[in-house]
């Protein structure tokens, strides 16, 4: 990777990260953060940050690998280079992702969040999303740790992107 910026990193959504090498021909293990974990492999030209630097890599195919994903990019053809590029951010650019319906949103536009009660208490800022399978958990940091069920219409009052705030139907105290 370059030190050279592949676009401003406020602009990309990071998708996923390398988790090592597979095999001998440069291909990458991947852990996917989308969903189905597979959409990783619909977006042609990827951004990998490491350590401060960033460079662009065009997909070059990928597949199922057991309960995992691999992936080769152009221009990683040894075990060698695939692994260099363990502990890498995959990213695209913003503009890149699907049209969100009204009221959907993508956990990264929720991290760094405002999240205040109805009564206008703050809760702290959302500093990341759970996955459990009934329904997504906002984690709360502030004066101590809350975990926020994302539950629209029940716990979730309003999510302002413009304001950076959501409001919640929260007692304070749990």
């Amino acid at each position: 990777m370059s030190g050279e910026p592949a676009g401003d990193a406020d602009s990309r959504i990071v998708l996923g990260e390398i988790v090592g090498a597979h095999g001998i021909r440069g291909e990458l293990k991947l852990h996917s953060w989308t969903r189905p974990r597979e959409n990783i492999l619909d977006y042609p030209v990827w951004i990998l940050e490491k350590a401060g630097s960033t460079g662009e890599y065009e997909l070059a195919g990928g597949r199922h690998q057991g309960k995992g994903l691999v992936a080769r990019l152009a221009g990683v053809e040894d075990r060698d280079a695939a692994a260099a590029l363990q502990g890498s951010r995959i990213s695209v650019p913003r503009s890149a992702l699907p049209d969100k319906a009204p009221g959907e949103y993508y956990w990264a536009e929720l991290e760094g969040l405002a999240v205040e009660t109805l009564t206008g208490q703050s809760l702290g800022k959302v500093t990341g999303l759970i996955e459990t399978g009934a329904n997504d958990v906002l984690v709360v940091e502030g004066e101590r740790e809350r975990l926020i069920p994302y539950a629209p219409g029940v716990y979730i009052q309003s999510v302002d992107l413009t304001s950076g705030r959501i409001v919640v139907d929260w007692d304070p105290e749990f």
